[in-house]
């Protein structure tokens, strides 16, 4: 038996038992969230993003958005009186990467969708001030061009290896579903789409 002072004592062995008890603990909490199918399985009604909406979220992520809005309501009163129902794992089963972040500078955007029209959000990110006057968040006018996203399809079919379940009907009309769109109409669909399968309270 090796004695607690010894172990503290000889760095190298230090580091080996710790890396263990750290995997080990690692392991039995990760593990058994795999068999869970609240973790594994959507909530009701939740379908993978559309290509409008997957363009968007790309968007979202390009801009830095996630640094001040987080994605994810926590289960404590002041933030469901706030924001709905809290966040469940079932939600975020179609994304990759994570958003849900942990920084609110602005508010938490995971239960935005359908709060607020398309025009509201429109006039919100081409100069938030003009829809709400004490707002710090930058306005994004280069947002209104025109939407490229060549890699679209291979995107779909690349999140289809993850277990998406894009058909391929969807994956071949992605690039008529883009065209003519720009990338404020991207993000606003993305934006709209947002808790939009929330559980009930």
């Amino acid at each position: 038996m090796i004695s607690h002072e010894t172990i503290e004592k000889n760095i190298g062995l230090l580091i080996v038992l710790t890396i263990l008890v750290v995997s080990i603990g690692g392991l039995v909490q990760i593990v058994p969230l795999f068999f869970q199918t609240s973790t594994t399985k959507p909530v009701a009604d939740l379908k993978p993003y559309t290509a409008l909406q997957l363009s968007g979220r790309d968007i979202y992520i390009r801009e830095g958005c996630v640094g001040c809005h987080s994605q994810m309501v926590r289960p404590f009163r002041a933030e469901t009186e706030r924001y709905g129902h809290y966040s469940v794992a079932g939600e975020y089963v179609y994304d990759r990467p994570f958003l849900w972040g942990s920084k609110r500078t602005g508010p938490d955007l995971q239960r935005v969708g359908g709060r607020y029209s398309d025009a509201w959000h429109r006039a919100h990110l081409l100069n938030p001030r003009d829809v709400v006057p004490e707002s710090n968040m930058p306005a994004y006018p280069w947002l209104d061009r025109p939407l490229k996203d060549a890699d679209i399809q291979q995107k779909m079919r690349t999140l289809n290896w993850v277990g998406t379940g894009y058909s391929d009907k969807e994956i071949a009309d992605a690039p008529a579903e883009l065209e003519g769109k720009t990338e404020l109409d991207a993000l606003i669909a993305y934006l709209q789409v947002l808790g939009t399968h929330a559980p009930k309270n």
